[in-house]
């Protein structure tokens, strides 16, 4: 996962390195070298490899001659454009003794040369402003992001480090900040990039080592992290050839009603689509005959109905079924009467006895808790909620603007109190465990907000957690493939208007298709 840092953490820790011998000389040219490598990587089989970079005063502007340099040499057509003369700067003699072109925007008065190059070029490289900025703009900057903001149509565009106009601190963004198609980060991602309307710019993010020392005491100032696409690939196991259902769990869901059977069937398929070897469906017998049809490799333990809620039957045995099954989800499609109360107690009281089980709390059986938070106490350690921002108003009685306006502490606050992982869905989902660890999933996309998409959520989560993935990982892992799946069934269905949760679903093998 890569590290999310404050832009006085950054600066600590390039000045901490500094003192120890690494200069930021050599930080800038590990950072530019590492930028031109990786867009070469990611654009080998591209024809044509023609850049412009836009070059600010500052470190970034820096870094970005260091790039377009390093790309020079492997055959790359670059130009600089300058936004500012970098006097007697080695930087600038490195380039040109390269063959590189060079432009002076304070030089390009009708700005023919800018629109030539941008003609020209099929790639941008952003390096006007870098994490220093302070809102609004002035002078220069402002100016050259006007012009490039009234350009109908700019190359792809990639942000060193940030994208020009971002403060990189609280996540605010002037009005012609250069929309990004992917930034490239030095080191972490800085914690703004992952505030609205910040993160709109953004694009794809990738993070790249600088060579910063693993082991300064400054990167112990930050617990945040951003979770990315090879620490996801990371937690999915490879599945050995003689492997059998067993091998990969059972994940036992209470879940769906009679007024709301189809969150059984989303959460019930997408805990089989993250590879649970078993899924069983604790339900009523409607719901059964509802959708057995659509899931028959689900088995079940029949509720009894009671009045529209369910009850166990007390001719099974709810100990028996909960020690078959190794994770459990609680509360999709429930409802909030009092025989789902009833229920409730009963599972916690039976599932203190098993705690090394997965337990997921979502939808009803959140609210219910909120209803009667003393419940939340008899909890096993680490079970996982998973509230959007209405549910957890109701169980923290916070507002939701109180909830929205700072995600990050709101979740690791109460992962705390809870002793549990608390997944805080929507734009930008956080999860936190109670040692105050936290990440962020960098998606935000509408697909996602539409009635199912949570149960979809849950059931992947208690996939994963029934194949014995540790709580935190499971959460990141499942978070990280729902946020992808939206953004996949977004641009299969063609707008994200149109995007049901069985979408969602379906773009679930796809994304771990994709996984390498």
């Amino acid at each position: 996962m890569y590290r999310i840092i404050s832009v006085a953490q950054m600066r600590n820790l390039e000045k901490k390195a500094d003192a120890g011998g690494f200069s930021y000389a050599q930080m800038m040219q590990n950072a530019g070298v590492g930028i031109g490598a990786l867009i070469r990587k990611k654009f080998e089989e591209q024809e044509n490899k023609t850049i412009l970079g836009l070059v600010g005063t500052g470190n970034n502007g820096g870094d970005t001659l260091v790039a377009l340099t390093y790309l020079q040499k492997h055959q790359w057509e670059t130009t600089a454009y300058l936004l500012k003369e970098r006097n007697n700067d080695p930087l600038i003699r490195e380039y040109l003794s390269n063959g590189g072109r060079l432009y002076l925007f304070e030089y390009d008065e009708d700005h023919r040369e800018l629109e030539e190059s941008i003609e020209l070029s099929h790639f941008i490289l952003d390096g006007i402003l870098g994490t220093g900025i302070q809102l609004p703009l002035r002078g220069a900057a402002q100016e050259l992001l006007g012009i490039l903001h009234e350009i109908k149509s700019l190359p792809y565009t990639i942000a060193v480090d940030c994208p020009s106009g971002v403060d990189c601190d609280s996540g605010k963004a002037d009005e012609h900040t250069l929309q990004a198609n992917w930034t490239i980060s030095m080191a972490a991602v800085k914690q703004g990039m992952l505030c609205f309307p910040a993160f709109q710019y953004v694009g794809d993010l990738s993070v790249i080592e600088i060579g910063l020392p693993e082991d300064l005491k400054a990167w112990e100032d930050g617990n945040d992290f951003c979770v990315e696409e090879t620490a996801v690939l990371k937690k999915i196991l490879p599945r050995s050839v003689d492997s059998h259902k067993g091998t990969f769990g059972t994940a036992l869901l209470f879940a769906g009603s009679q007024n709301y059977p189809g969150a059984a069937y989303l959460a019930g398929k997408a805990a089989y689509l993250a590879g649970a070897g078993l899924v069983t469906i604790a339900s009523i017998p409607e719901v059964q005959h509802s959708i057995a049809g659509v899931l028959p490799e689900a088995t079940w333990s029949l509720l009894k109905s009671d009045q529209g809620g369910f009850d166990w039957d007390e001719e099974l045995s709810l100990s028996d079924a909960l020690k078959k099954a190794s994770a459990v989800l609680i509360g999709p499609g429930w409802g909030i009467h009092s025989s789902a109360l009833n229920l409730l107690e009963k599972i916690i009281s039976e599932v203190q006895t098993t705690p090394q089980k997965g337990i997921v709390l979502d939808a009803d059986g959140l609210n219910l808790l909120s209803q009667h938070p003393e419940l939340i106490d008899k909890l096993t350690p680490r079970c996982v909620f998973t509230p959007h921002p209405g549910e957890m108003e109701r169980l923290t009685g916070l507002s939701i603007e109180e909830i929205q306006k700072d995600r990050k502490a709101v979740a690791r606050e109460y992962a705390h109190r809870w002793q549990g992982i608390v997944i805080l869905k929507g734009a930008l989902t956080v999860i936190a465990e109670p040692s105050g660890r936290v990440a962020v999933i960098p998606v935000a996309t509408p697909a996602l907000a539409r009635a199912g998409s949570g149960d979809v959520l849950a059931g992947m989560l208690t996939g994963f957690l029934a194949q014995g993935m540790e709580s935190f990982d499971a959460a990141c892992t499942a978070a990280w493939i729902h946020g992808r799946a939206g953004v996949l069934a977004e641009e299969s269905v063609g707008h994200a208007a149109c995007v049901l949760a069985g979408d969602i679903l379906n773009a679930i093998p796809r994304v771990f298709h994709d996984l390498k």
